[in-house]
């Protein structure tokens, strides 16, 4: 693996998991009131949007960091609509 992959990799996981806190606070209080229903929407788009991109390229961190992304966007979107 060559030092940009790594770098990328390491991009990845930094704003990736910059989310786990905002989905873990969500899940715990019950309440998603602060977090924009647009904002979600529009950034989901986004990020599958980005997902097919790195697929599309094959380029691992991208294809990594929009998946997980993603999945931890769409529990906080799941619970900004069960906590409605």
């Amino acid at each position: 693996m060559d030092s940009i992959t790594i770098l990328g990799l390491v991009a990845a996981s930094l704003t990736t998991f910059s989310f786990l806190p905002q989905m873990l606070k969500t899940w715990q209080t019950k309440s998603a009131k602060d977090v924009s229903f647009v904002m979600l929407i529009c950034f989901n788009l986004g990020i599958f949007l980005w997902l097919i991109y790195g697929l599309y390229l094959n380029a691992l961190p991208i294809i990594l960091a929009n998946a997980v992304t993603l999945f931890f966007n769409v529990i906080i979107l799941g619970l900004k609509i069960k906590y409605r």
